[in-house]
């Protein structure tokens, strides 16, 4: 079965960097197009970044990270990276990694497109 295993959340100051992982099994990685979303206390789960597939040579960000967050694949070792600098408290959520529903498509930026979704890792910045 697919399984999306994310790892990397914490605990950092504003201002300060992580790197999220997340470890794919069960499918063809590099046929499907990948995306992050995060979900913060009262609100809804939403868009965050996606990346094309194959060599991922095109990435989608939301408005609110681009220029701070870097999503990147590694196809040989079927992972899913979210680089995040520059963290600001309102990143604050956890952090899903979802597989399109579609192989070889174009990223989505709704959660319905996307299929299989990891447990999620929790990101808190302190400000």
């Amino acid at each position: 079965q697919v399984q999306l295993v994310e790892s990397g959340g914490g605990l950092v100051q504003t201002g300060g960097s992580l790197r999220l992982s997340c470890a794919a099994s069960g499918l063809t990685f590099s046929r499907y197009p990948m995306g992050w979303f995060r979900q913060a206390p009262g609100k809804e789960r939403e868009f965050v970044a996606a990346i094309t597939w194959g060599r991922g040579q095109t990435a989608y960000y939301t408005d609110s990270v681009r220029g701070r967050f870097t999503v990147s694949r590694d196809n040989a070792k079927n992972t899913l990276f979210l680089q995040m600098n520059n963290l600001k408290p309102e990143d604050t959520a956890v952090y899903y990694c979802a597989s399109d529903r579609l192989q070889m498509g174009v990223p989505r930026r709704t959660s319905a497109s996307y299929q299989y979704w990891g447990q999620g890792t929790q990101v808190t910045v302190s400000s």
